[in-house]
């Protein structure tokens, strides 16, 4: 903006226009201490945040598309003309931001909120005529994705959406088999609580909201925190109040699943996975649920926490249902996770492999955990991942194991130097990872001991969820060809946060990125697995990739170290014997079969507001789950099940009487005959060769 300098002061009637239309409708605007702190937070960014951040026109303009994004993302509040009518703003933005000025941001969110509450208003007198007829016979359908459909231009067009809306939503409960009268009730609780809690909103909220979108151009991680929701990041850090131990995010007024706390009671009911969507909160066995659709996220959380021992019911939407309609009822026990529930776990796997049964050792590690308090008060007997993993592998060298799985799956990071010490106890000397701050200094973490508590095959399972420390130790061990990545693409969360105190509230910075030794970054791009397995996890979706403004994926320089010999002349093979192991593997072709079944409906993103024709696709879907879940069991040798309620009576469950995933296990089991394929053809090849092996068999 500073080019237009001049332009600026002839043209204040331009600006004016947007100013003067909106007072008589204002209900909120920014207290003092909000542009003391948007200064504050402005300068903290372009002070530490990893990327030199310019305030410019060009942030200014995606600022504002952002700041809409976040209050309208379905485009069903704000009209063309309002857009329009902000669209004087689109270069004026750096110039506010740099001056502590946030008058545009609350003349917007007040324009917002009027149009909001029209809404609100319109949907809860139709649900309130009971004259109103609600035709299922009609032939019409409402496009659920409306992130990049045009602004709608008329009230009547705006009616039209709504109308349409209510119409699925009704027609979803009625499907859930409540009655038409039941349905308007939830529907006419679920907008007179939105709309309460419209006029609720507060300064702090709009202040949030605005430094948010600015923050969300840098970068998905960086965040501003109120005084309010600092307290609550204190909280959710330490596990201090008990929950169901998951992270949740909104969307689409809707609240979804980011990750589950490994060893959280949503992990352990095998029920909850990323992605899924929660609908509906009940407390205690038989609490009526609380329809929390269009609910501040905040809101529900506190919902959900209660009581250590307690009960909690969700209603969810799977991340895996092909339409809106599909439900699932979860119960969960509150409960704080302990440091011990989280730690490393071993089994050995015995293997079936030509011919012969062959014993497997497996190390399942949740995340990378250190007891610190335990360490600074100088307990020698503290707990930490490193530790916990040595042990486990002296215990399975005393069960002559062949090889030896790491699993990290759904492992999401942790202690970095967790991560650095557990490549140490595969390697004897050498770096790890590299770290590039904002000035663009490198640090080089390593592992200094010699010692190696394992040199025997190893394999390590990844996927997509796997991220931060996990994707360092992974990247590590593939880069020194130390052992193969089996699995999926993970996550791509290369990048550091630290946490920074302002006057008001605190600011969550991206402020470094992780390399690998061999000079490529982890971020975006994830790590990529030698031999790639089938998930059913989207990566548009899920993952580094599939956030808005992630920071790119690069290279620096690689730093020298030593290698294992490479696979790479055993991977043609590797790959062969994969594909002709699985190609009659039931629980593989189960699951190719889902991913293929899923990419076709999820294809189309119009919903049939017709209650036939939508009882029939949600009948032909659960007919095709139950089919293809009994083609998989007729390959078993498995008698079929007449319903998927059924179903969940057969699956195998664990000692905890917890289902076992099929598809978790088969994973584990092909990466584990992987590994003892690359012991076969390490064996072959220094035969041929007259050479010593690649991979001795562990000692």
């Amino acid at each position: 903006m500073k080019k237009h300098f001049k332009a600026l002061t002839l043209v204040p009637a331009l600006v004016g226009a947007l100013v003067i239309s909106l007072p008589a409708q204002a209900r909120l605007s920014p207290e003092p201490i909000h542009n003391q702190t948007l200064t504050e937070v402005v300068d903290t960014l372009q002070q530490g945040h990893y990327n030199k951040v310019a305030i410019d026109d060009a942030l200014s303009s995606k600022l504002l598309d952002r700041y809409l994004e976040r209050l309208d993302p379905g485009r069903s509040y704000f009209y063309a003309a309002d857009i329009a009518e902000f669209e004087p703003l689109r270069n004026q933005l750096d110039d506010q931001l740099l001056a502590g000025d946030l008058s545009a941001a609350y003349n917007i969110f007040n324009r917002f909120e009027k149009r909001q509450l029209e809404r609100l208003d319109y949907v809860i007198q139709r649900l309130e005529n009971d004259s109103v007829d609600y035709d299922f016979s009609v032939d019409e359908s409402i496009d659920l994705s409306r992130e990049e459909a045009p602004w709608i231009e008329s009230e009547a067009n705006m009616d039209d959406l709504w109308r349409r809306r209510v119409k699925n939503a009704l027609l979803s409960l009625k499907l859930a088999d409540k009655t038409i009268e039941e349905a308007r009730e939830v529907l006419l609780k679920r907008y007179r609580t939105q709309k309460q809690r419209a006029e609720q909103a507060k300064s702090e909220d709009v202040f949030q909201t605005y430094v948010n979108s600015l923050t969300a151009e840098l970068d998905p991680h960086t965040q501003y925190f109120s005084p309010v929701t600092a307290e609550s990041f204190k909280i959710n850090m330490s596990l201090s109040l008990e929950g169901i131990g998951a992270v949740l995010s909104s969307e689409d007024e809707m609240t979804k699943i980011v990750k589950l706390v490994p060893a959280g009671p949503a992990e352990k009911s095998g029920q909850l996975k990323a992605a899924d969507k929660i609908v509906g909160v009940a407390q205690g066995e038989d609490g009526e649920f609380e329809d929390i659709i269009g609910w501040r996220l905040d809101d529900v959380v506190q919902l959900i926490r209660g009581p250590k021992d307690t009960v909690v019911r969700l209603q969810v939407i799977p991340s895996d249902a092909v339409n809106q309609t599909t439900r699932k009822t979860v119960r969960l026990v509150r409960s704080k996770v302990k440091l011990e529930e989280q730690a490393a776990k071993s089994r050995v796997l015995e293997v079936e492999h030509g011919g012969e049964t062959h014993r497997l050792g497996v190390i399942t590690i949740p995340t990378f955990y250190i007891d610190f308090a335990a360490l600074q008060s100088g307990d020698p007997n503290y707990k930490s991942t490193t530790r916990d993993v040595h042990k486990l592998i002296d215990e399975l060298k005393q069960q002559q194991v062949e090889g030896l799985v790491i699993d990290l799956r759904n492992n999401g990071g942790g202690s970095l130097r967790e991560a650095n010490e557990l490549v140490g106890l595969f390697i004897s000397r050498g770096p790890t990872v590299q770290i590039r701050d904002p000035e663009d200094r490198i640090d080089i973490l390593g592992d200094f001991d010699p010692d190696v508590a394992w040199n025997g095959p190893m394999t390590v399972l990844i996927n997509r969820l796997s991220a931060s420390a996990s994707e360092i130790f992974a990247g590590a061990i593939q880069d020194y060809n130390r052992g193969l990545i089996v699995g999926s693409r993970s996550f791509g969360k290369g990048t550091v946060q630290v946490v920074e105190p302002i006057d008001h509230g605190q600011i969550k910075l991206t402020h470094s990125k992780f390399y690998r030794i061999s000079g490529e970054s982890t971020q975006d791009k994830g790590v990529v697995p030698d031999i790639a397995l089938p998930t059913l996890y989207d990566e548009d979706e899920i993952g580094e990739s599939a956030l808005d403004s992630a920071l790119p994926w690069d290279k620096v320089r690689p730093v020298r170290y030593g290698h294992f010999p490479s696979f790479d002349n055993m991977l043609p093979e590797l790959e062969k014997r994969h594909q002709q192991r699985t190609a009659e593997d039931p629980d593989f072709n189960f699951m190719e079969e889902q991913i293929a079944h899923l990419k076709e409906k999820k294809a189309s993103t119009r919903v049939t507001l017709n209650e036939e024709k939508l009882k029939q696709e949600r009948d032909s879907t659960e007919s095709w789950l139950l089919n293809a879940e009994n083609r998989r069991r007729s390959a078993k040798g498995e008698p079929p099940v007449e319903s998927l309620t059924a179903l969940d009576e057969e699956l195998p469950k664990d000692d905890d009487g917890m289902p076992i995933n099929q598809e978790a296990e088969a994973i584990l089991k092909e990466g584990a005959a992987i590994t003892l394929d690359m012991i076969d053809l390490s064996e072959r090849l220094a035969t041929a060769q007259q050479t010593p092996p690649l991979l001795k068999r562990a000692e």
